[in-house]
């Protein structure tokens, strides 16, 4: 069995407890650990740990990134965890669950910067990076053993090191034979974490999970397979495939290739993305239209930001309203090629905008871009608008300058007062 030591990068003896060169114990033992290379890294819990890092009071404490006791949790350190608060979660919840934590309003700019630093070292390991998000991407090493004269979990653990070291961050690996085993590997063994599924255990580390385990098995589908009695990843793998592509269609071929942990998917660096977006619930409900109008610019810089870090654009604008009654609003319209520029993406929602802000009161606004492609393929020329491309131009200058020094640190015109 092929084992490494986590802290000095040392072979280890099989079984060992500690290392023998530094007295380490993160010993990284697996029967197939020279043989896997398909790779999902997590960083852990990214915004807090870069709030943690540049504010060194805050260590030891519980830290929610988010605001406004109307407002969600974008996401919270380890400490404040273990009270419960999670990602998503309603700050009023949040607050009941842990009393007193450090509340840190998000800084996009900074975490932007962060990521591109990171997914910089990952590339330096192998083009076959594919970005979910932020914080997190599949990696696909496969080959890499000669250029790097180790193999693939080696190379990953040596990465974690020096971006803990260098970048100030930790991160979890999941290491596996595809991408549907790797991701879940790498919830496993949080924070700092290391953990592999091979082919000999796969389907047995499968079967007494539960149907949410899998990726995309939403809430509709668990519920309309634990109406007809399926709730255990085993009944999937016992199922005859063909009665489930009779019950379900191609979800149902879908659900027993992956129980089964058949996942053929590749490493793409185009990414699979399907939109990105952002949005802001209110501390008290808005109706007016410049006031919608301010908030809308914001969230269409962070949309901006999260899609350069990603190196993708969208097509299609989508703008999502919550009226005070808790209706759902979206409006959506398509631009002839992508973009990840928020000057644009603001000019489309602004018009949608327009119609919605009719007097109704609003306790939520959200901005999206949906058909993801390649930064490549992202804002050609106007020809018509001939100001496009010097607003293009400014704006990814003062993208830097907030990179460099903090969100705020300069302001386009229109984030303090609106022109039609």
């Amino acid at each position: 069995m092929t084992a490494l030591c986590r802290d000095c990068l040392a072979g280890a003896a099989d079984g060992s407890a500690r290392c023998k060169r530094c007295g380490g114990h993160r010993i990284l033992s697996h029967p197939e650990l020279d043989t896997l290379s398909i790779a999902h890294l997590d960083c852990d819990a990214f915004y807090a740990a870069v709030e943690k890092r540049d504010d060194p009071s805050l260590a030891g404490k519980p830290v929610i990134i988010g605001g406004g006791k109307r407002g969600v949790v974008l996401t919270a350190c380890y400490v404040a965890r273990t009270y419960g608060v999670r990602s998503a979660m309603p700050m009023f919840e949040a607050l009941q669950l842990c009393p007193n934590p450090a509340i840190v309003k998000p800084r996009m700019a900074k975490y932007v910067e962060v990521a591109r630093a990171v997914r910089a070292r990952m590339r330096e390991l192998t083009p076959l990076v594919e970005p979910l998000s932020l914080d997190e991407a599949y990696l696909d090493l496969s080959g890499t053993e000669r250029l790097h004269g180790a193999i693939p979990a080696k190379t990953l653990a040596a990465l974690v090191l020096d971006i803990e070291r260098e970048i100030g961050i930790t991160i979890s690996i999941g290491l596996s034979f595809n991408k549907f085993l790797a991701k879940l590997a790498s919830d496993l063994d949080k924070p700092r974490g290391f953990a592999v599924i091979g082919r000999a255990e796969a389907r047995t580390f499968l079967r007494d999970r539960p149907v949410s385990f899998i990726r995309g098995a939403g809430a509709a589908l668990q519920a309309r397979l634990a109406r007809d009695g399926i709730t255990q990843i085993r009944q999937l793998q016992d199922a005859n495939p063909r009665e489930l592509g009779r019950r379900y269609g191609s979800t149902g071929l879908w659900l027993h290739k992956l129980a089964n942990a058949e996942d053929t998917r590749k490493v793409d660096p185009s990414g699979d993305m399907k939109s990105i977006s952002s949005e802001t619930t209110f501390e008290t409900n808005l109706k007016d239209y410049r006031e919608l109008e301010r908030v809308l610019w914001r969230q269409c810089e962070r949309v901006s930001a999260r899609a350069k870090a990603a190196g993708l654009g969208g097509r299609t604008v989508v703008l999502k309203l919550k009226t005070a009654s808790f209706r759902t609003r979206t409006r959506s319209d398509s631009l002839e090629a992508p973009t990840q520029l928020a000057d644009r993406m603001f000019r489309v929602a602004r018009e949608a905008l327009r119609r919605e802000a009719d007097g109704t009161s609003f306790r939520l606004l959200g901005v999206g871009l949906h058909n993801i492609g390649p930064e490549t393929q992202c804002d050609p020329a106007d020809l018509v608008d001939r100001g496009a491309a010097k607003r293009a131009s400014a704006e990814r200058a003062m993208a830097k300058v907030c990179a460099r020094f903090g969100e705020g640190a300069v302001e386009k015109g229109r984030g303090r007062r609106f022109v039609s």
